[in-house]
């Protein structure tokens, strides 16, 4: 396959890395969401990858009751923990990383930097950005847009727990269809789910397409870098 995209940013969630357990990170899934990002990069593609953390932390749980800010601070750290661990994965498979933190840590990882992060890129690296946005009440579908932005990349890779945007909820309408392509305009205007509102403002200003699939296909990562009909493409 040949790459369509030179520089391409993935979202990896945090509940993906779980294996279907919903909480902490399943090797083999690791595993096989490592060598994807390796198939991707052999491809000639530049990687940057933001995770997701809410395999560890997702709001306030187990009753607790936490100030937004506080609750969102741990969601960053969450994020961070899922990158060292893909990180030294792909450093298992061969693949050279560097890990930035929007949240300064520098005894774990870099702290980030727009000049370095595209250096490390430009240089070959799979980059993973980790503690979201470095703020609180963003997710990390903003944080993703984000940093497809500041990276100047091709086209973001966002991987959902459906593959695509559909006219109505597949899980519960069987008669919903999967749309191929489709405007963020649109999807605002027919009240159809497919990100945060905030991304969906960012996306409309900068205009870097979205890739909206599911990594239940091994090889869905290598067919969205090389420009097959997968998922939906969100313009």
């Amino acid at each position: 396959m040949i790459p369509r995209y030179k520089r391409v940013m993935i979202k990896v969630s945090g509940e993906a890395l779980s294996g279907g357990a919903g909480q902490g990170i399943d090797g083999a899934t690791i595993g096989r969401v490592a060598d994807s990002i390796r198939k991707v990069r052999d491809l000639g593609c530049e990687v940057g990858v933001v995770a997701g953390g809410g395999n560890f932390w997702r709001g306030a749980r187990n009753g607790l009751v936490m100030e937004r800010s506080r609750a969102d601070h741990m969601g960053m750290l969450a994020t961070v923990m899922n990158c060292l661990a893909l990180s030294e994965t792909l450093e298992n498979l061969g693949v050279p990383t560097t890990v930035f933190s929007a949240v300064p840590m520098p005894l774990v990882a870099e702290s980030y930097s727009v000049v370095a992060a595209r250096r490390r890129l430009a240089e070959g690296r799979v980059v993973l950005f980790g503690g979201g946005t470095g703020c609180p009440y963003f997710t990390t579908d903003t944080g993703v847009v984000l940093k497809g932005i500041e990276m100047h990349a091709d086209l973001i890779l966002l991987a959902k727990n459906v593959d695509g945007i559909y006219t109505d909820d597949p899980k519960k309408n069987p008669d919903a269809v999967r749309i191929d392509e489709i405007t963020c305009e649109e999807v605002l205007a027919r009240g159809l789910k497919a990100t945060d509102a905030t991304a969906m403002s960012l996306l409309m200003e900068n205009r870097i397409p979205v890739l909206l699939f599911s990594l239940e296909d091994p090889d869905a990562l290598v067919k969205g870098a090389s420009g097959e009909k997968i998922g939906t493409v969100l313009k």
